[in-house]
């Protein structure tokens, strides 16, 4: 009698082991790729009933038991999670286990204002938002830098982010992307540089970051600025004018505006702004690092609209490379 009550014990456990085996080997019951939100707080067993309610598993009581046998009943991850018919039960369980959540993404274009920037975040909408109304100096209290100036403070790159991630978070990350990259730029910076601290290196970096359409152009016109600082030169560039100007700005710079002191206005002072006047990205800073050795003082933009400049040595060759490149064809336009 024992012998058949164990037999019977032993066939059952046997089937319940294989039928816990194509439970976790099933694929998920969804007919294309979704996203399903695993939300904060919610129990496993709450979890498994959605599950199956939702028909993505077939056995919420057999998920419950697999979570508490694996001793991870308390480790599954909220979150959104990509699920696809090619998953089974078990990757899906390991996937919220290991917290392989959905991410979003979000690009921060170099040459952009922090205002600009801040419009972005802003208007993502897979961002959590603390910081909208916000001042620029409570933004930058919020991520912990009070009293610093926000402009070009933070890298531009592509973050990937889970739903719902802090934006305070998000501009965290971005300053401390920053910080690490100037600091790197700063510490292999060439010799003799007219620069005293990384943060004029920083705002330097901006100017050639708005002014170089092209790559391989950054280090000729860094330095050109490099030139201009050594001998005492204003910078005269016309981005550093037009970030003074402000919201007034209507996107024609004319003679009016050279000559309207403000504090970026770079034909009005020697040296540099007192503030970045965008995020300068990687080729920026390495070109204020380490600019080319040459003697280059002047450059204009060429007439063909490819994002080149005409450099010089001399004020006779820059007047002549304006007269053929600028005021030709302003003239012509009229």
């Amino acid at each position: 009698m024992i012998k058949k009550i164990l037999g019977l014990l032993l066939i059952a456990s046997s089937a319940l082991a294989i039928d816990f085996y194509f439970f976790l080997d099933k694929p998920l019951g969804v007919e294309s790729e979704e996203t399903y939100n695993f939300k904060p707080g919610t129990s496993v067993s709450a979890l498994a009933r959605d599950l199956e309610n939702q028909n993505i598993i077939s056995n919420r009581l057999y998920f419950s038991i697999w979570a508490r046998l694996t001793g991870s009943a308390r480790k599954l991850k909220a979150g959104e999670y990509q699920i696809s018919p090619e998953l089974n039960t078990l990757q899906l369980f390991t996937l919220m286990q290991k917290g392989k959540v959905r991410l979003y993404s979000l690009t921060l274009v170099e040459g952009l204002t922090f205002k600009q920037m801040m419009e972005l975040v802003n208007n993502d909408e897979n961002l959590s938002h603390h910081l909208l109304e916000l001042t620029d100096d409570q933004i930058m209290q919020k991520i912990g830098r009070a009293g610093e100036h926000p402009e070009g403070r933070f890298f531009p790159d592509t973050y990937r982010f889970p739903k719902g991630l802090s934006d305070i978070d998000l501009l965290k990350k971005a300053y401390q992307e920053m910080q690490k990259r100037l600091d790197v730029a700063w510490q292999q910076r060439d010799e003799n540089l007219p620069l005293k601290t990384a943060y004029e290196a920083l705002i330097l970096a901006s100017i050639v970051e708005k002014e170089s359409a092209i790559a391989e152009e950054r280090t000729q016109i860094a330095g050109v600025f490099v030139n201009r600082l050594r001998k005492g030169m204003r910078l005269q560039t016309d981005p550093t004018v037009i970030y003074g100007i402000g919201d007034k700005y209507k996107g024609n710079i004319r003679f009016k505006h050279l000559r309207t002191d403000t504090p970026y206005n770079t034909y009005t002072r020697k040296g540099l702004p007192p503030t970045p006047i965008a995020m300068p990205g990687q080729g920026a800073l390495d070109a204020v690092s380490q600019p080319d050795t040459t003697e280059y003082i002047y450059f204009v933009a060429m007439s063909d609209k490819s994002g080149r400049h005409i450099f010089s040595t001399t004020l006779k060759d820059h007047e002549h490379a304006v007269d053929v490149h600028q005021r030709k064809h302003i003239k012509k336009a009229r």
